[in-house]
């Protein structure tokens, strides 16, 4: 089975070798184990459940949360020469029809579907004749209550595996504290499990917290002094492209990249990045998962995430090649405020979220008991002007709903315009015959795309229209002309926010949000916060060890590059004699204060220059203080 196993990997991904535990997890699975992994952002997750799929028969159903990942991994797969497929809300249900059929029948390796879509009579229908190998959970964290973004329709997880009793399940997280690692185990109904983590120590990674007033003039001296391509993560749209703007005023080639833009706009500032045309992406946290650029040499946060996890993984974006790279936050005063007031924005009251429901009903014209399934094109901006409603709260409300399990959003996708031939091979070149006109636009788009027979696939008009030498209007008739005839079915681009109802509309009064639930999830973010606060306003500690901290490990090394460490370092004195003495004044200092000549005598045998270097860099850090009179004393955070 190594044999294999190593043979996928060269033949689709052209390695010689499994980066850590990779071989260990995909050996586990193939030996029908269920499996937890636990790889730091970059640490190659897919491979896990693809190579093992590839090597089995049958088809591999991966839940994923995120449409956009998904479409990217489907994407990616393709051009390997693996056949996958993607079931995600704006696809029409004659797509979806035909994508399940091409799992039942073969022709489709791997599945993808979000959580929402495991209850659904039409897919547990097609279920039960599917040969599955393989059930790969990503962003396992959401089924965890005690993860950073729970997401309900995860724990219907556990319920679907009863459908497939004897298939293995590989649950994969980046981010995942010892709590939720149990609680995964416990939710999915883990039973002889094997579960692999690695370190989340990133040793090529200098960790900083500059406390920073000016943060545009920090970043531009970071952007001129660090070399190579970079992130900069802020919270809001608007900004983005205010920053993005002033790097480029500064000659320093940069873009704005949010889920406000369209496809087409995301997709060149992502592909120009990645060719590294432009050198910055100003973003909010829409930007980077699934981009696979092992070059960052810096991610730059101006706002403070809402939490380690959130920090730790888009921090993690950069050193994927095992260089050093920077990962920087600029903190100030009113970074706590905001992360503070963001506590309220984030929890609306219960009845202006029942009010957002309302109007939703409203704003679509969906009759109580109806439109279960549906999506519906949605503009934030525009019902919350229809309905005048504030933007942020509004959201909030939507995530709210989204997570009592009534709603589903999704961000502009990149659902392209498809095609798929209704008639069969035969009967199609008699029509082609008689009827001339339609002859070329046929012939160019069954030389130009593959498998037009079997399954819906991506088109692009303006190529048919170029090959046909029409315009692209023309192209789009014949499409339609040819949908009227039966000869094809025809589903034009969409490039916008979708708004799917999983339930059937409430009234207003039926609609049960869960206080309790709702109460423990404030009360999780808060902790959350604070564990970020902590972060960002401790300076006595390496940054790296906090962090792998939180996420269970203790008893790690210093990382010696973080902000902390450096200054450590440049006291010139070994771990050892630093341990040791600060240690030492933390005991004389605790019973009582004294002054500097009687702690330096406190301190031997060590010599007065090491005491003194080890006295100055505790001033610096805040652990010791001056009183009044002269007398050092110790600070208790």
């Amino acid at each position: 089975m190594r044999t294999k196993i190593q043979q996928k990997l060269s033949e689709y991904w052209g390695h010689q070798s499994f980066r850590p535990l990779q071989e260990d997890i995909i050996l586990s699975i193939l030996s029908g184990k269920d499996t937890l992994a636990l790889l730091p952002t970059g640490g190659g997750k897919s491979v896990c459940f693809q190579i093992p799929a590839l090597v089995q028969d049958g088809v591999c159903i991966v839940i994923s949360p995120l449409i956009a990942l998904m479409k990217d991994q489907v994407e990616n797969l393709k051009k390997k020469g693996i056949p996958a497929v993607a079931v995600v809300s704006g696809m029409s249900r004659n797509e979806i029809d035909n994508a399940l059929d091409n799992c039942i029948y073969g022709k489709e390796k791997f599945l993808y579907v979000s959580p929402e879509r495991l209850t659904s009579d039409l897919f547990l229908e097609r279920l039960y004749k599917m040969n599955v190998c393989l059930l790969a959970i990503d962003e396992a964290h959401c089924i965890s209550q005690w993860g950073y973004d729970f997401r309900p329709s995860y724990l219907k997880i556990a319920e679907f595996r009863k459908h497939l009793p004897a298939v293995p399940v590989l649950a994969l997280t980046a981010t995942a504290t010892k709590n939720v690692e149990v609680d995964i185990q416990k939710k999915l109904d883990f039973k002889n499990a094997s579960v692999f983590k690695k370190s989340f120590q990133r040793s090529n990674l200098s960790y900083v917290v500059l406390y920073e007033e000016d943060k545009l003039g920090r970043l531009l001296k970071i952007a001129n002094n660090v070399e190579g391509i970079g992130v900069v993560y802020v919270r809001t749209r608007k900004k983005t492209k205010e920053i993005a703007h002033f790097l480029n005023k500064k000659g320093i080639q940069a873009e704005a990249y949010h889920a406000g833009l369209s496809n087409k706009e995301r997709s060149i500032v992502q592909d120009n990045w990645i060719k590294e045309k432009t050198r910055v992406v100003v973003a909010t946290n829409a930007f980077g998962m699934g981009i696979d650029k092992g070059n960052v040499r810096f991610v730059v946060h101006i706002d403070s995430p809402e939490s380690l996890e959130a920090y730790y993984q888009e921090a993690g974006r950069a050193g994927r090649d095992e260089k050093k790279a920077y990962c920087i936050l600029l903190y100030n005063e009113n970074d706590r405020v905001e992360l503070e007031n963001r506590i309220d924005l984030n929890f609306p009251e219960v009845n202006k979220i029942k009010a957002v429901y309302q109007a939703l009903g409203n704003y679509f014209q969906i009759p109580i008991d109806s439109g279960k399934g549906i999506s519906y094109p949605f503009e934030l901006y525009s019902f919350c002007k229809n309905y005048n409603l504030p933007l942020s709260e509004t959201y909030n409300c939507l995530k709210i709903l989204e997570l009592q399990g009534l709603i589903e959003m999704s961000d502009a996708i990149a659902l392209s315009s498809r095609i798929i031939f209704s008639t069969s091979a035969e009967s199609l070149y008699n029509f082609q015959v008689m009827h001339v006109r339609y002859d070329l636009p046929i012939k160019v788009i069954l030389r130009l795309y593959q498998g037009v027979f079997d399954e819906y696939v991506n088109i692009q008009e303006e190529e048919i229209a170029l090959r046909c030498t029409i315009t692209k209007n023309e192209i789009i008739e014949i499409l339609q002309k040819l949908q009227s005839l039966n000869i094809l079915k025809y589903i034009a681009a969409s490039d916008k926010p979708q708004l799917t109802y999983t339930e059937a509309r409430l009234d207003k009064n039926n609609v049960n949000i869960d206080r309790q639930n709702l109460s423990d999830r404030k009360t999780r973010f808060i902790e959350r916060a604070r564990s970020m606060l902590n972060y960002a306003e401790t300076r006595n500690r390496c940054r790296s060890q906090m962090l792998v901290a939180y996420f269970g490990e203790i008893n790690t090394e210093r990382c010696g590059i973080c902000d902390y460490c450096l200054e450590r370092n440049k006291q010139d004195i070994s771990d050892l004699d630093l341990d040791d003495i600060s240690h030492r004044i933390k005991t004389v200092l605790k019973s009582k204060p004294i002054s500097l000549q009687e702690l330096v005598l406190h301190l031997r045998p060590s010599s007065e220059e090491k005491s003194i270097k080890v006295i100055q860099w505790m001033l610096e850090n805040g652990n010791i203080l001056y009183l009044s009179g002269e007398e050092l004393a110790w600070h208790e955070d």
